[in-house]
């Protein structure tokens, strides 16, 4: 039956940047389904204590770790923490970025190294760590969030559209080497969704430039909408789909 594809009962998944937004909203769907899950957090402790309680509440083991991925040596450290509580991570679910708006004339060089150590960086060695386990069992999962900024950049984040760019890079020469070993690598493209994000300032664009950034179906998105296309890719039922870029986005990315 096609339900039982969707079955995720004795699979352990990371999903970074989970105590809010896009990332929480994947973690409790995943959970829903009977994966039990790690939550990464950057910050606030008691958003990921909340959204612990959520998932065991489905009836899921839960545990959370804290990390900030623009730093040095993070993952490494993240990785070794990850081993004392899991045998292995069989679904990995790399949300967690860093989006720092600016004019371009204005961006500094930390700002670059922030943006491109939590979104690039991190993200590589993440995969580079965790899927040679999935490979020796035979499943796995990898899933980056990305951006509809990979086909409409905004002018003022000009970094982050270009380091979720060549996450996409990353995901598809990964799908390539990985395709036959079980393991799948997918990028979900996500348009404006009601997160914490969406309310920080942002400079403003020419109007030439926002007539091209808005939204066909006419109202913003929420990180359940993003929740249902992960499921699926993270599940047996998206056993056949590898080193796609699929935008969840309400025609946005047109």
């Amino acid at each position: 039956m096609i339900a039982d594809k969707f079955n995720l009962k004795g699979k352990t998944a990371l999903v970074t940047g989970s105590s809010q937004g896009i990332g929480k909203g994947i973690a409790l769907a995943l959970a829903e389904y009977g994966a039990d899950i790690i939550i990464h957090y950057r910050g606030d402790k008691n958003d990921a204590e909340d959204v612990a309680s959520q998932i065991e509440n489905l009836g899921s083991k839960v545990w959370f770790v804290q990390s900030d991925l623009s730093e040095g040596g993070a993952v490494p450290n993240l990785v070794e923490r990850l081993k004392q509580i899991v045998k292995s991570i069989d679904i990995l679910v790399i949300n967690a970025s860093a989006q720092i708006p600016a004019v371009w004339e204005d961006i500094s060089e930390s700002e670059i190294d922030i943006q491109f150590n939590t979104n690039f960086k991190a993200t590589f060695l993440l995969i580079q760590n965790l899927a040679p386990q999935m490979v020796a069992n035979g499943w796995g999962r990898i899933l980056t969030i990305g951006s509809v900024q990979q086909m409409k950049p905004h002018p003022n984040m000009l970094i982050y559209a270009a380091t979720k760019s060549a996450v996409l890079n990353l995901v598809q020469n990964m799908a390539m080497q990985l395709a036959d070993k079980g393991v799948t690598v997918n990028n979900l493209a996500p348009g404006v969704i009601a997160t914490p994000r969406i309310e920080e300032d942002v400079p403003e664009s020419e109007d030439r430039i926002n007539e091209r950034m808005g939204t066909p179906v006419g109202k913003i998105g929420n990180p359940e909408d993003c929740a249902g296309m992960a499921l699926l890719l993270c599940s047996e039922a998206g056993n056949f789909i590898t080193g796609q870029n699929i935008f969840v986005d309400g025609g946005m990315s047109l």
